[in-house]
């Protein structure tokens, strides 16, 4: 029988990804909805992806008592200073709105050659369990930022990012293949060792 696990995120993309990726561990994620969790704001206000993670899922383990799972992840860009960072939901001014964020990021970019237009993709998880404790595992994926939105898949930046050794955008290519190498599948790569060590 699958572990029940609740998803902190309400945000149906990362629900869905997450999902497809720790079925293979014989776990289930829910929505906090089916969990029976009010409908609150988590004010995400941590400098890093490692304290708005946890913050989550802290937040939404108590309000359920269940083991709970929190991503926090975004686009580091190294001529932008690791910008978007933890803002990158929300970097042009409104929370989720992807095409203000890849508007005002191509604005930052257009004049940068290719090969300072190094990024990557980050993601923390966090689960945490009813008795405190917590595992903390982070992934990252490295690639290049276009100056051209390329296909229709995924969301948020995956249309402007070219992962390392492909020659299409996470807008483009499938999402089983980006379910294996993303930044968000690394980290749920680790979680799964460290719940393998912790069974030990």
């Amino acid at each position: 029988m699958a572990e029940i696990i609740v998803a902190a995120t309400q945000n149906k993309h990362k629900i869905q990804e997450i999902d497809a990726i720790t079925r293979e561990f014989g776990m289930k994620i829910i929505s906090r909805k089916d969990a029976g969790v009010p409908d609150v704001e988590i004010v995400e206000d941590g400098d890093t992806f490692e304290e708005n993670s946890y913050k989550k899922a802290y937040e939404i383990m108590k309000l359920c008592g269940k083991i709970t799972i929190a991503d926090d992840s975004g686009l580091e860009v190294d001529c932008l200073d690791g910008a978007p960072g933890v803002y990158s939901a929300r970097f042009a001014g409104i929370d989720g709105d992807d095409e203000a964020n890849n508007r005002k990021l191509l604005k930052l970019v257009r004049d940068v050659p290719y090969e300072k237009r190094t990024a990557r993709f980050v993601s923390v998880i966090t689960m945490v369990f009813p008795d405190g404790e917590s595992i903390v595992a982070r992934g990252e994926v490295e690639g290049h930022i276009m100056l051209e939105a390329k296909g229709s898949n995924g969301f948020g930046y995956d249309p402007l990012f070219v992962p390392v050794g492909y020659d299409r955008t996470f807008g483009e290519i499938e999402s089983e293949i980006k379910n294996r190498i993303s930044h968000r599948a690394n980290a749920l790569i680790t979680l799964r060792e460290k719940l393998d060590n912790r069974r030990l």
